[in-house]
């Protein structure tokens, strides 16, 4: 390792070659999630015969809980065995996702087959995050960030649409989840294969870095980022009601277009505009980070996703709904990849890794929270008045951005414990 330290160098330009790969990988990650977006609640209410929204959405409910253990654990394992090693852990509890969703006999399965698809996206989406951070240095965190969630949530988008497509032709399943199987494959083997470790690249970071890490451990590290620090807190508690509505929207949509008469083909395009705008648009959000600072795109983007979903609880009609889905995506591009931003700019190079994986935690335990919530007030209430209160949490998740955070740019002074 030591005769290719000099090689290592911080930048974009310097690394595009490792950092297109992530990118192409993170596709695939994405694509993984995609599969299911349009299909699967569908599959457990008409092919399982499962009555309650509360137990449609429990597949979500297992991909969240599981999924934010596996971020929370993801900064550790990546700090002590190497980000590669994770990355393809991540891939192998991803390979039989798509085979169990094919075969499966019961809703039980599709539920189990959610939890490994949670460790998957825990282990493989956080290192493909961590890798690109550690490859450009400080100066393009928004940028690099951007590119990430491009490449993941378009996707997830382009999958949504194929699999709604391929569904109206040919049935739930098996044919829409093809596409898993070669994303798992594809994706799996090119991390194995040509993915670079980038721990070198943190080591001069941390070479060049003005300010000594204080040593910190990982319950200091947790609380800090959960409640210790006023711009930590704030981004955790909005990545969680971030991920709390599109934990919602993920369950609750389907069967709420179902519902109001729309075809598999239509809901196909409109559970793929929101996961592709906010994946296009983050290649101009992150730099715009960047540029602009975090606060202000996290705020906006907050309230136009309680907007769009506002406009989904109040109106019955397909254009109505495309507009709504229009804003969640837009919505969601710039609060996404600003709350990744903001974390790494707050948390030294030491256990910035750590910070990630505590601040993915809060924000993918939303999914959990989201579906449950929601499907519960579902069944109680209606589809409307679940849609509309997670709207008013959304709106008021983005006023407290708008009161606790501290808009300071990218060169933040690393806090301590206690700082707030």
């Amino acid at each position: 390792m030591s005769a290719a330290a000099p090689a290592v160098a911080l930048g974009l330009k310097a690394n595009w070659k490792q950092f297109a790969l992530l990118v192409l990988i993170n596709a695939f990650v994405g694509g993984m999630v995609g599969i299911e977006r349009t299909v699967v609640p569908l599959i457990g209410a008409e092919e399982f015969g499962v009555a309650s929204t509360t137990l449609v959405v429990s597949f979500i409910v297992s991909f969240g809980v599981v999924k934010a253990c596996a971020n929370l654990v993801s900064g550790q394992l990546a700090d002590t065995w190497g980000r590669k090693r994770v990355l393809i852990l991540g891939w192998l509890f991803g390979v039989p996702v798509p085979f169990i969703i094919i075969w499966a006999p019961s809703w039980g399965w599709i539920v189990a087959a959610n939890a490994l698809l949670g460790i998957n996206q825990g282990f493989a989406w956080s290192m493909t995050v961590i890798m690109k951070v550690d490859l450009v240095g400080p100066k393009s965190r928004g940028l690099a960030v951007g590119l990430n969630e491009f490449a993941g949530y378009l996707a997830v988008g382009v999958t949504a649409f194929l699999t709604g497509y391929l569904a109206s032709r040919y049935g739930l399943r098996p044919v829409p989840i093809y596409l898993g199987v070669g994303y798992a494959i594809l994706g799996a083997a090119l991390s194995i294969l040509l993915v670079r470790d980038t721990r070198e690249h943190v080591r001069l970071e941390l070479a060049n870095h003005p300010k000594a890490a204080s040593p910190l451990s990982f319950r200091e590290i947790f609380m800090l980022t959960s409640f210790g620090n006023r711009n930590l807190f704030a981004a955790s508690q909005a990545g969680l009601v971030n991920n709390l509505n599109d934990g919602m929207s993920w369950g609750l949509f389907p069967l709420f277009f179902v519902a109001n008469g729309l075809g598999v083909e239509r809901i196909g395009i409109l559970k793929a505009v929101y996961p592709a705008v906010w994946g296009i648009f983050q290649v101009a959000t992150g730099p715009l980070s960047d540029r602009w600072g975090r606060k202000g795109l996290i705020v906006a983007g907050m309230w136009a996703q309680a907007a769009g979903l506002l406009t989904t609880a109040m109106t019955r009609d397909f254009s109505w709904w495309l507009l709504a889905s229009l804003l969640l995506g837009l919505g969601t591009a710039m609060v996404y990849p600003s709350l990744i931003a903001a974390v790494s700019d707050a948390s030294h190079p030491s256990w910035r890794a750590r910070s990630l994986s505590v601040y993915r935690f809060w924000r993918d335990l939303g999914y959990a929270i989201g579906a449950l919530s929601a499907g519960l007030i579902a069944d109680f209430f209606g589809f409307a008045a679940a849609i509309g209160s997670v709207a008013a949490l959304t709106f008021l998740s983005g006023a407290i951005v708008a009161i606790a955070m501290r808009e300071t740019g990218v060169a933040v002074p690393f806090p301590a414990p206690g700082d707030g």
